[in-house]
């Protein structure tokens, strides 16, 4: 298979998973059913995605010194992503502690640890960072204004979760991945608004567009997504599965979707092919475990 160069910027974590039949709700306890330790975060999982996708794929970030940094790049290494600007810093490695039900509905709550010091210092560090560049909003915005200074090609911006960036940095995504929520929280930060838009997405991206993102892919789970380019909005079908944990496949989708970037396809072909690649991963439990190890399954 022909390689094309992705290098992924930003977290990492161990996820601790308990599958239980329905999320409490405030001050409730629920008993889970059993629970998995296993590698994850934004950025890892990205990466992962991205080298299973077909791309040579490189991944900087940071873990600790502790017994969760061996399992949060287990699968990277396994995979073949190149790991050697990884930093071991003196923080614990991140963790997610994620509740699933029955309905493969989600509720996630990060300690970001050693994912905080991904800093523009560290960043730089690293030097020039070569082909497609991915990036996430669980690092510091020194972090990710370094990375996209220091970037020689197209940028990737998943800003998830959304934090505050200047404003040339949003723009100098190409594309924009977020979801319809995240889409919103952004049109804010961009108008200068408190208010959140209540207009439909198609609505949303033009917007995003008029103020001078590149291009933008809103994604809309069961729905499919959006492609935003040129003045254009396209919206392009999900794939119909039967989903048992959606855990990790927005960045299932942002991976491969880089991938496919990296290896020259337009923005629609990708966004088409990230759709299936992500879809075969909800039908599985956890996230980088529930990746498709050959692209003979797309």
């Amino acid at each position: 298979m022909q390689q094309h160069k992705v290098t992924v910027v930003g977290s990492s974590n161990v996820d601790i998973t308990a599958l239980m039949a329905r999320l409490p709700g405030p001050g409730e306890t629920v008993l889970a059913e059993s629970y998995q330790l296993s590698p994850g975060g934004k950025g890892a999982n990205q990466a992962l995605a991205a080298r299973l996708a077909g791309a040579d794929t490189e991944f900087i970030g940071a873990v600790g010194h502790d017994s969760h940094a061996e399992v949060a790049l287990s699968q990277l290494a396994e995979a073949g992503v190149v790991l050697d600007r990884v930093q071991r810093v003196q923080a614990p490695t991140g963790v997610a502690i994620i509740q699933v039900d029955q309905a493969a509905e989600n509720s996630i709550a990060v300690v970001p640890g050693a994912n905080a010091m991904v800093t523009g210092e560290v960043v730089a560090e690293a030097g020039e960072l070569q082909g497609i560049v991915v990036l996430q909003g669980e690092i510091p915005f020194s972090g990710i204004a370094t990375a996209m200074s220091a970037a020689t090609s197209r940028v990737v911006l998943n800003l998830a979760p959304v934090i505050e960036l200047d404003r040339e940095y949003l723009l100098a995504a190409n594309p924009l991945v977020v979801n319809e929520h995240e889409a919103a929280l952004i049109l804010a930060q961009l108008d200068g608004s408190a208010e959140l838009s209540t207009e439909p997405e198609t609505v949303v991206a033009a917007k995003l567009l008029e103020h001078g993102v590149s291009s933008v892919v809103i994604t809309l789970g069961g729905k499919g997504c959006l492609v935003a380019e040129n003045g254009t909005v396209e919206q392009l079908e999900a794939v119909k599965v039967q989903a048992v944990d959606t855990t990790g496949a927005g960045d299932a989708f942002t991976g491969a979707l880089a991938a496919r970037l990296a290896a020259g396809h337009t923005l629609s072909e990708a966004a088409q092919f990230a759709g299936r690649f992500a879809a075969l991963t909800v039908q599985h439990h956890g996230a980088q475990s529930s990746y498709p190890r050959s692209l003979d399954e797309l």
